[in-house]
């Protein structure tokens, strides 16, 4: 059985978020996509992220209508900063041996994946799905810093989506319209939250 599993702040979840998810499922087969929203972050303060109630909350509504998406709160009832290596080894743990997980990431935090916890444990858990990214690097580095890398990496071939969080965040406190930049529930629980109103970038 083949599981996607895509992570994030979901700060807000935004229909980039959903289309790589729908994505990943048509093109790879997978049974479904576990979307985690992130508990504490490591490179983010406390204060520069919603409360994690708000954000699942946010999940929860978006994925709703789709059988194949399901929302796993492994990070947020965790104390502490979350690791994607910790979650990861944990859902294999409670999956067992017969589940192959792939971890689905844009290509820009790829690029990053060296400086993560455990980088090289990481790719022996699970094999990443890189979704394009606008303005992606060029990855010949990585390779280097983690042996046997290109093995344990599926290119998701899909159009590049040129939304994000913070741009969303940023069109909220000035006053600006999100409408189809999230899904319709979303949005509307932004309003009703009062969430965004002052910029935070």
């Amino acid at each position: 059985m083949r599981i996607g599993v895509l992570g994030g702040t979901f700060d807000p979840i935004h229909i980039g978020h959903l289309i790589v998810a729908e994505e990943a499922i048509t093109r790879l087969g997978f049974r479904e996509v576990l979307f985690v929203p992130a508990g504490q972050p490591r490179l983010k303060p406390n204060n520069s992220i919603s409360p994690a109630v708000q954000r699942v909350e946010m999940v929860r509504r978006a994925i709703a209508t789709n059988p194949h998406f399901k929302l796993c709160t492994l990070e947020v009832e965790h104390p502490g900063p979350s690791y994607t290596v910790d979650t990861m080894t944990m859902l294999q743990k409670q999956m067992g041996n017969k589940t192959d997980l792939f971890f689905i990431l844009g290509r820009d935090a790829f690029v990053g994946l060296p400086f993560w916890k455990e980088p090289q444990k990481l790719v022996q858990i699970c094999r990443l799905v890189v979704a394009p990214r606008l303005g992606s690097k060029n990855l010949d580095d990585l390779e280097k810093s983690i042996p046997g890398l290109p093995d344990k990496v599926v290119q998701l071939d899909m159009p590049v989506i040129g939304i994000s969080s913070s741009e969303i965040r940023q069109r909220v406190a000035q006053g600006l319209s999100i409408r189809y930049l999230v899904p319709a529930e979303v949005e509307k629980y932004i309003q009703e939250q009062k969430m965004y109103l002052t910029s935070s970038g």
